[in-house]
């Protein structure tokens, strides 16, 4: 895996092709057959690209992913493939013509640029990276739309471009980093890239990311897929001091009011679990607002409310039981209603999921959901299924 080179080759294409959808049980069996008549080198290389397709079908699809190359990195760090082509939409609609894409990975968002019919100079100072960048460029027909370049993006000149879009490495020899100056390249640098773009700029950054490190001068969005929280972005050249929560499919933007917290009220009957990206968004008041509902706790974002109010902004649910938090009481009303398939949900509880389910033990053919969390500050226990 530390040369793309010979899996470009006739042969190792060829070799790609045969080793595809190989089950993981059968690998050995299938490199000890192919040595026969390959060097072991290239044959184990082509298994190690195949498992690393088989990975990224999740966030690339199966067509685009059969013909793609990957590094183990590049698999885990790429954006899914619905996230990058939102994100392009939004580039293409604010006139973006050419895009500057720094710390580029393997090509994901360029490819998504590209096919939004913008002209990308891809850049990253990894040489296996680059490769498989190109490697991808020309793989899915974008090479003339993408230019793929080895190098330090803070050595590269983006002044003929309309945009930047700069995503860093937030990951170091000891995990995820949380501290945006200690990103690669630190998040100033970042900054000072995308105020110099002509036209636009987006900069990927951690969902995490405090909201006192957004720039005033920038927009923050916070985007979900299909429930899960993928990334926040600054964008530059849109609309400063805005924050967003968009949710894909759709997608769905759900924009800052300003609006104050939600009052604090007893349990109704129906409980509203926002989606993560609205959460991260901090903008649980606005899905409030449009329910007519409060929260269950000041510091817990759930929001319960009389009424049953579809909204693509948050989950409902029906609620049946509010009991302070008793695993024993639980357990017993599980067994009265021969609850068999449990649901476990928790904000501001420090249970496991597991360890309640293994302590109930539940049995039966029915299901329900339990939300372990806090209600005006006390531990306690929302019974109940999905509304909708």
């Amino acid at each position: 895996m530390n040369d793309l080179a010979p899996l470009l080759t006739p042969e190792g294409r060829a070799l790609l092709d045969e080793v595809r959808g190989t089950d993981p049980a059968q690998e050995l069996a299938v490199a000890t057959r192919l040595r026969r008549a390959h060097p072991a080198e290239l044959v184990s290389a082509a298994l190690g690209q195949a498992r690393l397709r088989q990975r990224a079908v999740a966030k690339f699809g199966a067509e685009d992913a059969q013909r793609m190359f990957f590094t183990p990195h590049g698999v885990e760090q790429s954006t899914r493939a619905s996230v990058a082509a939102y994100r392009a939409r939004r580039l293409a609609e604010l006139g973006v013509t050419s895009v500057a894409d720094l710390c580029c990975g393997i090509g994901g968002d360029a490819i998504a640029l590209a096919r939004a019919g913008i002209r990308v100079l891809a850049v990253d100072r990894d040489p296996l990276t680059a490769a498989a960048a190109r490697a991808n460029a020309d793989a899915l027909g974008l090479a003339g739309l993408i230019e793929v370049r080895e190098a330090d993006v803070t050595e590269v000149d983006t002044a003929g471009f309309d945009a930047v879009f700069v995503d860093p490495a937030r990951r170091g020899g000891r995990g995820r980093i949380f501290d945006p100056e200690a990103y690669a390249p630190p998040l100033s640098w970042a900054v000072g890239a995308a105020r110099r773009a002509p036209r636009a700029a987006a900069l990927k950054v951690a969902p995490g990311i405090p909201h006192e490190a957004v720039p005033a001068d920038a927009e923050a969005e916070w985007v979900s897929d299909g429930g899960d929280v993928k990334e926040a972005v600054l964008w530059f050249g849109t609309a400063p001091g805005a924050v967003r929560a968009t949710l894909l499919p759709g997608p769905r933007t759900l924009l800052s009011r300003g609006l104050p917290d939600p009052a604090v009220r007893p349990p109704g009957r129906y409980l509203y679990e926002p989606d993560g990206a609205v959460v991260r968004a901090h903008l649980v008041a606005e899905v409030a607002q449009q329910l007519d509902g409060g929260l269950l706790d000041a510091t817990i974002a759930y929001v319960t409310a009389d009424e049953l109010r579809p909204t693509p902004y948050a989950t409902a649910y029906e609620i049946t039981d509010h009991l302070p938090f008793n695993v024993k009481k639980l357990k017993a009303l599980l067994r009265e209603r021969q609850v068999g398939v449990l649901t476990v949900k928790k904000r501001g509880s420090a249970v496991e999921p597991e360890e309640l389910r293994r302590k109930v033990r539940p049995q039966g053919p029915h299901s329900a959901t339990v939300f372990l969390t806090r209600v005006a500050g006390a531990p306690a226990m929302l019974i109940g299924r999905p509304a909708l």
